[in-house]
């Protein structure tokens, strides 16, 4: 990664762009602002203000990359699911193979960052991205990328387009395999056969592994859910089996097979990591995205490091890492209280925000469990309170958040925090 690229974001201009930021600030450069020693109260910053843990984000980053060395797999993270080159920064630090993106714009934020190795978990047939991917792939020799395809329809309107360009490297892709009622993919292993064999056919691309998401098979945790899972993983491993015995890798090659999201990755990686009897190597990737910041709503409930997993051991939960504040700004009834955050300001897809904290005027905090958000409305927050509620006019409320990818793409720069203190501002790119 270009580290003068990220280096540079703390030159930009603090002005009236990025919500949230004191006034004061504006006209300086991040780097400037820091120096100042800000801290999160007394020195300016208006609500609501969305906030990332320094120790939080470490131990997450940590726990991950541990878990995944002892289990012999490697880490893409998708990092759609922050879009803050700061945090690639941070991801790569810690061990990730790669990076994970979804589009052809954040695959040019990730160039633009001079990210080496990609894998884009969608399937590429937009024209004029496919023409523009060529170009940074023959200027770029070290430039490593693959795509999905899952049709003979998508492997025909690369290969046009590819030709038409006169290409001098061929585009790297892998065989994806979806699931009835899901995403992407094809929907059986026989047809992963024949779209890969179009593929070995094909002059401008080349065959690498097999891809899936197993999170678009399930969305809870009951045995069923599970079973479905494993089913689905049970699959794409025949797929990747019936290729290889079909000679269409490179058997001078290692074979990438790729999967795993933030909720089911121990079935992943002990689905991937089983023995293989084939003659080329497999390289076994994890995609999972929202472990960097866990959070307090879904993947607390879904993260096999929030319940028990099947692939014990000494791991520690994951710490949520992004909370948001927001002042008290009405309270027009005796249970209620109206908060200064809405659906402009934090996610709302998965869960609501989940209140905790009280931070009163006068400088003392408790715990707010017996209060609830119960409904957001563009810039608002209802937050339901017992009637005999202390909680007046001008306090503070520090919530949780759930699914913490649509938070972040609700803002531009987020103070990085460490007990109370400022040490970074995160910008995002969304």
């Amino acid at each position: 990664m270009d580290r003068t690229a990220v280096g540079a974001l703390r030159e930009e201009r603090l002005d009236w762009r990025f919500k949230a930021v004191p006034s004061e600030a504006f006209g300086s450069t991040i780097t400037e602002f820091l120096r100042t020693e800000p801290e999160i109260t007394g020195s300016g910053f208006v609500g609501p203000l969305l906030l990332l843990d320094r120790s939080a984000l470490e131990h997450n980053l940590t726990t991950m990359a541990d878990w995944c060395a002892s289990r012999e797999v490697l880490l893409a993270p998708h990092g759609k699911t922050t879009m803050a080159p700061q945090l690639f920064q941070r991801q790569l630090d810690h061990g990730a193979w790669a990076m994970t993106a979804a589009t052809v714009s954040q695959l040019r934020v990730y160039r633009a960052f001079g990210i080496s190795r990609v894998l884009l978990a969608n399937q590429l047939v937009d024209e004029s991205g496919l023409r523009w991917l060529s170009g940074e792939l023959d200027d770029d020799p070290g430039f490593s990328f693959g795509c999905w395809v899952d049709s003979m329809s998508s492997v025909r309107l690369m290969s046009e387009v590819l030709a038409a360009k006169r290409a001098r490297r061929r585009v790297d892709v892998l065989v994806e395999l979806g699931g009835e009622h899901g995403r992407t993919g094809a929907r059986t292993v026989a047809e992963t056969v024949e779209v890969a064999r179009a593929v070995s056919e094909s002059p401008v691309l080349r065959l690498v592994g097999v891809s899936g998401y197993e999170g678009a098979i399930s969305h809870d945790l009951s045995d069923e859910d599970l079973t479905a899972v494993d089913s689905y993983l049970a699959r794409l491993r025949e797929s990747v089996t019936r290729i290889a015995a079909a000679g269409m890798f490179d058997r001078t090659e290692e074979i990438v097979v790729t999967a795993g999201g933030s909720s089911y990755f121990d079935q992943v990686a002990e689905a991937l990591t089983a023995p293989w009897e084939l003659d080329s190597p497999v390289l076994p990737v994890l995609r999972s995205g929202s472990y960097i910041t866990h959070d307090h709503g879904l993947y607390r409930t879904m993260s096999p490091f929030g319940r028990a997993h099947r692939l014990a051991g000494p791991e520690q939960p994951f710490r949520a890492a992004m909370r948001i504040l927001a002042q008290v700004t009405s309270r027009p009834e005796p249970e209620l209280a109206l908060l200064t955050l809405g659906r402009r300001d934090a996610s709302f897809d998965q869960a609501l925000p989940q209140p905790r904290t009280l931070w009163a005027r006068d400088g003392t905090t408790s715990s707010l469990t017996d209060s609830h958000v119960t409904e957001l409305a563009d810039q608002h927050a209802f937050l339901s309170v017992p009637a005999n509620s202390e909680i007046s006019v001008g306090d503070w409320v520090e919530c949780g958040l759930s699914h913490p990818c649509t938070t972040f793409d609700k803002w531009q720069l987020i103070p990085l925090v460490d007990n109370g203190k400022v040490v970074d501002l995160v910008r995002t790119f969304f």
